[in-house]
């Protein structure tokens, strides 16, 4: 939640609301992997207009080959034609 401190009571109610219908993410200790979406929300209050960002997140390797990216993503690639692992490393 962004901009939602003003003193007006149903500023105040709106924020309780958001703030009771989804958990609050810790940047700095959340775990990744268990996050799929992110919501933000942003008040603006000279127009009263409320701002509504929807996130997906994925975590994906990097810097890795093709078949060890698809292994550490639990995709299992098709290893028939291989004759060793390390082929497909």
């Amino acid at each position: 939640l962004s901009n939602f401190g003003f003193q007006q009571i149903q500023v105040k109610l709106m924020a309780s609301m958001f703030q009771n219908m989804f958990p609050s993410i810790n940047v700095h200790r959340v775990n990744l992997n268990s996050i799929k979406r992110c919501l933000l929300l942003t008040y603006d209050p000279e127009t009263q207009l409320l701002q509504f960002r929807h996130y997906s997140v994925k975590v994906v390797p990097v810097g890795v080959s093709k078949g060890l990216k698809k292994l550490l993503q639990e995709k299992f690639p098709n290893m028939s034609r291989l004759e060793d692992i390390s082929e497909l490393l």
